[in-house]
């Protein structure tokens, strides 16, 4: 045979020896439950990295994170082609009634689970005997969110904003209202003040913060559940967001990356107007102190009392720090793998770009990271 034909043979036994090799490092790398870290992150295009875990785990709770959770969810199961995660946006309080009675593996939670309501122990006795996990994941201004159609920017003072959600000033057009909008031409129109009909962390949240800086007006319990009759209520994030959008007039509280076209108040902090946005949210946090009352020497639950009374410049204090609940161990290894799994990519730099993407959250500081990443690193 010439030399040219043995080239050729040989040439063509090269190609079919790499193709079979190929195709055996592809079966190899998908046999089982679960590939290698490096075929998965390929495979995936880049998305989240690959925990090589797999199975099922449902969440429940906060529906604002989970705009979050779902982007999160997405790239997850892109990276671990064996791994399936839920979650349900039923509220705050309803997710952490999920997780202390066992219904699903992790809750998301706008506030810490309350020593006063028994919640922090039961919660601690269902995480037996293992330990309970309690780490931020996702940080939020609320939005004043209003519909008056001409109205593109009102400016609010904090006992005003409380006088309004309490039913004191009823009319748009009132006096106190004008005095901080001076040449807005304010509508004789009824103001009807939307809040939240489930139990929400958001809620909490927003009566928080008007306890603190309107104490004369509002002298309302701070809690999860709407405290003034006579308003209109609505289920969830998304049902305020709706109400306030179909009724001219209304005015309403939730996470700001959900407003769309709804107008979004400033409100008077020291002697400057702040608009929500993550990162005058995030500096708050960074004002905020973790609080040992919250905590409860858990050491694996950071908890934070919010600076609402700040008056610091570029910082709006109307904020939500949303948490991850979970357990350090759970009945099998591998739910506790992939709940380790998934922790740990929520709380990730890409995990927080991700949120911010996809919610425009406030990514997590450095230093608060690395407290988060040695909580959730006790998961067994």
């Amino acid at each position: 045979m010439s030399s040219s034909k043995w080239l050729a043979v040989f040439a063509a036994a090269c190609v079919l020896v790499l193709g079979l090799a190929a195709c055996g490092g592809g079966s190899d790398t998908t046999s089982g439950t679960s590939g290698t870290k490096e075929s998965s992150e390929t495979e995936s295009g880049g998305g989240a990295p690959s925990a090589e875990v797999s199975g099922e785990i449902a969440g429940a709770g906060s529906t604002a994170q989970q705009a979050s959770q779902e982007a999160w969810i997405a790239e997850f199961e892109n990276a671990n082609g064996g791994a399936t995660i839920s979650y349900d946006g039923v509220g705050s309080g309803g997710g952490r009634e999920q997780f202390i009675s066992g219904g699903v593996a992790f809750a998301g939670s706008d506030t810490p689970l309350s020593e006063s309501e028994g919640e922090l122990a039961k919660a601690i006795k269902r995480c037996e005997p293992g330990e309970l996990v309690e780490v931020p994941n996702y940080i939020s201004p609320i939005g004043i969110v209003y519909n008056l159609p001409g109205v593109e920017e009102l400016k609010l003072e904090p006992d005003t904003l409380a006088k309004i959600f309490n039913q004191e000033i009823e009319k748009w057009n009132d006096p106190e209202i004008a005095k901080e909008n001076p040449g807005v031409e304010l509508p004789d129109i009824r103001i009807v003040p939307v809040n939240r009909s489930d139990e929400s962390g958001t809620t909490e949240n927003f009566t928080d913060y008007l306890s603190k800086v309107a104490p004369k007006v509002w002298t309302h319990e701070v809690s999860g559940e709407w405290p003034v009759k006579g308003g209109e209520a609505a289920s969830g994030t998304s049902g305020v967001i709706e109400a306030v959008s179909n009724g001219e007039g209304a005015i309403g509280y939730a996470d700001a990356s959900q407003a769309g076209e709804l107008g979004k108040a400033l409100i008077k902090v020291g002697n400057t107007w702040a608009e929500p946005s993550a990162e005058a949210a995030a500096k708050v946090l960074d004002l905020s102190k973790e609080d040992p009352e919250l905590e409860k020497g858990q050491k694996n639950v950071i908890a934070f009392e919010i600076d609402r009374k700040t008056e610091a410049s570029g910082v709006y204090p109307i904020i939500l720090v949303s948490s991850m609940i979970g357990c350090t161990k759970y009945k099998s290894a591998s739910e506790a793998a992939l709940v380790k799994a998934y922790f740990e990519y929520a709380i990730s730099p890409d995990g927080q770009k991700l949120a911010a993407e996809a919610a425009g959250s406030a990514p997590l500081s450095p230093a608060l990271t690395k407290k988060v990443e040695a909580a959730v690193a006790s998961i067994e």
